[in-house]
């Protein structure tokens, strides 16, 4: 479990991550707009996993590698932006955040089953 000092971390990471990936993402992956999900930081503070997601991307496997090569860039700037709420800028990890997709083969997976129970009411109603 994270402490409140990694959570209130996280969270300025995130955002400031976020206005990043808004204001140079474009010059780094044109036409594809990157949202950072979430972002967990270990009880040190030294390391930021920071879990992306990628809108318009035709493969987001290519999206993080480009992500990844930029990292220096990407942790120098986060620098800037909190060196006076930070002592030292975490390493950052990036992940692919593949919960909308999980969620969304969830979703119709649960729509299958639906559609299957439906069909078996309305055979049990010819049976009675």
């Amino acid at each position: 479990m994270e402490s409140k000092r990694q959570q209130k971390f996280a969270r300025i990471i995130q955002q400031d991550l976020g206005d990043i990936f808004l204001r140079e993402g474009n010059s780094w992956l044109p036409g594809v707009m990157i949202t950072v999900t979430s972002v967990r930081v270990t009880s040190d503070l030294g390391i930021a996993r920071v879990y992306l997601s990628f809108l318009n991307a035709k493969s987001p496997q290519e999206a993080i590698d480009q992500v990844k090569s930029k990292s220096g860039e990407i942790r120098y700037k986060l620098g800037n932006k909190i060196k006076d709420q930070a002592k030292s800028v975490p390493t950052l990890e990036f992940f692919i955040d593949d919960s909308v997709e999980y969620r969304q083969h969830i979703d119709k997976l649960f729509d299958e089953i639906n559609k299957g129970k439906a069909g078996n009411k309305g055979a049990d109603n010819g049976d009675a």
